[in-house]
Parts: structure tokens; sequence; C-alpha cells
């Protein structure tokens, strides 16, 4: 693999470089206690990945007709197409340029990432089938994963795997944390095929999240979680600790998440749940240092 201290590989920018980190300090994201582990460079290049991040996510999200929001993520496509040309022009593609050639990271994971806001974009997600959350999950989160992983330093296909357990187990929380959030967007993630087996009809958000059978719906979305969680554990215990201490953290972080939303319980969806500041700062000592 290429190494980031390769003379031939262009510098970001100082102004691209400001600009996504920014982006990642404001989000108040909770990667930003795991990317602060890593080296200067690598850092860098997850703030960028970040920003790309939550700049596509912010289209699909943001309010505003559906054909404007197809143009948009159409754009940042482009942009892609450019960075990969050695062209791009926005401050976030600015930034990633260096990324690309040091940690070889893939195009297709980019455009990944776009499709999944793109089915967010297109229309109102509401009970997609098993299939196309799973698709979602990978898009949005596991593709996220296949390139933070490169940054790590690992690009073998056990890592890749790495990226997809835990994106799933991570995308898969944040569903359950999220519920009312995304009801107030006409938005509802919990599988059609878990809704029916447990007798509720209707796909309306709201009506869902008022139904007597919540509970046992999201108990099993959990349990999907915890097994992508206990998989991805299997496969850390196969990669090198050190390399991989961001994903680490961020896979404590979000199974405590869990494991507190789980012990909330579904009928006080108002009532944030989650580790504290603290707690994870904690974490991130404890696994920083191992």
């Amino acid at each position: 693999m290429v190494g980031p201290s390769t003379l031939d590989i262009p510098l970001a920018d100082d102004a691209a470089l400001g600009h996504v980190k920014q982006i990642t300090r404001r989000s108040g994201t909770s990667f930003f206690w795991a990317m602060r582990l890593l080296p200067p460079e690598r850092r860098d290049a997850m703030f960028a990945i970040y920003a790309f991040c939550r700049e596509v996510d912010d289209v699909a999200d943001e309010e505003g007709a559906l054909e404007a929001k197809r143009v948009a993520l159409a754009a940042w496509r482009q942009e892609i197409e450019r960075l990969y040309a050695g062209r791009p022009e926005w401050p976030t593609t600015r930034a990633l340029r260096r990324a690309v050639a040091a940690y070889g990271l893939r195009r297709e994971d980019f455009l990944a990432v776009i499709d999944g806001m793109e089915m967010d974009a297109v229309e109102d997600i509401r009970a997609p089938s098993l299939s196309a959350l799973e698709l979602y999950c990978a898009r949005v989160a596991g593709a996220v994963g296949m390139l933070s992983v490169c940054v790590f330093g690992d690009r073998s296909e056990r890592a890749r795997q790495l990226a997809r357990e835990e994106g799933r187990a991570l995308q898969l929380t944040n569903i359950l944390r999220d519920l009312r959030e995304d009801a107030a967007r006409g938005r509802l993630y919990l599988p059609r095929e878990l809704l029916e087996k447990h007798g509720i009809a209707t796909t309306e958000p709201a009506a869902v999240l008022a139904h007597a059978n919540l509970g046992k719906v999201c108990d099993e979305v959990a349990a999907l979680a915890r097994a992508s969680f206990a998989a991805a554990g299997a496969l850390l215990a196969e990669l090198d600790r050190r390399q991989m201490r961001p994903a680490i953290i961020m896979m404590e972080v979000y199974r405590r998440t869990l494991d507190a939303l789980v012990a909330r319980g579904w009928r006080q969806l108002d009532r944030a749940v989650g580790p504290s500041k603290l707690s994870k700062l904690w974490i991130a000592v404890r696994h920083g240092f191992l």
C-alpha cells in the first residue's frame, strides 16, 4: 500500500482541511472521540470522510422538492468523478484528495454512500423489507466503514467484513435511537416483515410508534444489532487491535447505547439515553491505550 508520506501525493489545502474539521466538531458526533486517536494525517482523512457523509446526508434530510435532492446528489456523484480524475472542486473533496491517494479509498464506496442517501431522498422510507433495510445499512454505514478501515491501515477482506458487520450494528442502533425523530420526518425504518409478524398492519410512522406491539418489533431489531456486534467482535479478534482502536471505541459507545435503549424500553421514546460525554471519554482513554 502506498504510504501517506509519499511525496507525489498532493496535500490538501488549509481552507479545505479547516472546512471538514469545522463540520466534524460542529456535529457533536461520537465519531470525534475515535478520530482523535489517529495520527494527524489519518485523522484529517477521517474528518474529510465524515464531512462528506454529513453533507450528503444533509441533502437527503433537508426540506425541499425531491427533484432538487436528486439533482444535488447527482452533483455529488459528478464531484466524486472529478475527485478521482484529480480535479476536485469542492472543499470536502479537496480535503479527500490526499486520503484517496494515500489509503487507496475506493470510488465505489463513496458512490454507495450517495446511493444510500438517495434511498432517503427519493421518497420517505416507510417499513422497508428486510432486504431493503440490509441494503440501506450496507450503503449508509457499511460503505463508510469500508472507507474508514482503509484509513486505519487495513484493506484486507477481514477488515471489510468488520466494516459491514459493525456498520450494520451501528445503523440499526441509530434506527432504534431515532424512532421519534424519523417519524417526525415521515420515515419508519422498522422492517415490514417484523411489523406484520407482530400484528402491526399500518406503516404510518406515528401509528406504528403508538402500537402496543412496538416493543416486540424493536426487541427483534435490537437482537439483529446484537448479532452484528457479536460478529464484529469475533472479526476484531483476527485483526490488529491497535489499528482498529477507533472501530473498537465506536463499537463500545454504540453497544452501550443499544443496551440503554433496551433497558429504557419503547414507550418513552422522547427520553434520550446513551453514554455521557464523560463515559465516551473514558471509553476512548481505556481503548486508546490498550
